[in-house]
């Protein structure tokens, strides 16, 4: 992978958007070396977190627009982009049953902050600067960010940070657009124990509970709890329990 680093240690998977010279400006390889790094990390029965960070001073800048050559601009489909690229690979990082965190460190603007929303949780350094600046290039945003950002901040905060204003940490983190400052060492290893599928279930059943009726997530739940009842993880923790009691 030449456009992304990835590293393994003590059960995380580390994957680094690694164009720094361009703010790791996201172009079509890119896309294909983070759809493989997901996949891999996704497949490793070593790895329980992933962490989605940047090289250098930045997380990303976002698409980079200067990879289209200038002569397929007016023709350009950025519809037709989208779902071969950001789509493909947000729709994985949804499917992933693992944790997924974001560590913005540093720039974060378009869809570079679209892909940290689709992270399970977000953590930001103090002097990260993060925009949805789809506006300023007359766009709308996208890579997901219409579906995550409004079930974090609300629709009101989700329209106002659409508008590409420039988001201070401090109201990233007051809004719940951000989880916490600095490199979230506490949580990955709290997250390295989280029970699998029962975390994965659980993420789905929130994202349903928070769109569908009371009826269609209790429905979720009686399948979530079916599968996880059935889990090594559910086993093992039964098991333990019963043992303390005794």
């Amino acid at each position: 992978m030449k456009t992304v680093d990835y590293k393994v240690q003590d059960q995380t998977a580390v994957i680094s958007m690694n164009r720094p010279e361009v703010k790791n400006a996201i172009n079509k390889e890119m896309h294909e070396d983070l759809y493989q790094a997901f996949t891999k990390a996704n497949e490793d029965s070593e790895v329980r977190v992933i962490v989605l960070t940047g090289s250098g001073d930045s997380f990303s800048s976002g698409a980079d627009l200067k990879s289209i050559p200038v002569t397929e601009l007016a023709s350009f489909d950025h519809g037709s982009y989208l779902e071969e690229t950001y789509n493909r690979l947000v729709l994985l990082m949804e499917r992933i049953e693992k944790p997924i965190v974001a560590h913005i460190n540093g720039v974060a603007v378009g869809a570079g902050l679209s892909l940290a929303l689709a992270c399970d949780f977000r953590y930001a350094e103090k002097d990260s600067v993060m925009a949805l600046s789809f506006l300023k290039i007359g766009l709308a945003p996208d890579a997901g960010a219409s579906y995550f950002l409004p079930r974090l901040v609300g629709l009101g905060k989700a329209i106002e940070f659409g508008t590409g204003k420039t988001i201070p940490v401090e109201e990233a983190l007051s809004s719940g657009l951000l989880n916490g400052i600095g490199w979230p060492d506490s949580l990955i290893k709290a997250l390295a124990s989280a029970p699998l599928p029962a975390y994965g279930l659980m993420k789905q059943n929130m994202k349903t509970g928070a769109a569908a009726s009371l009826e269609e997530t209790l429905q979720a739940e009686v399948r979530a709890q079916r599968t996880a009842g059935k889990s090594r993880a559910h086993q093992k923790a039964l098991e333990a329990f019963i043992q303390k009691s005794r």
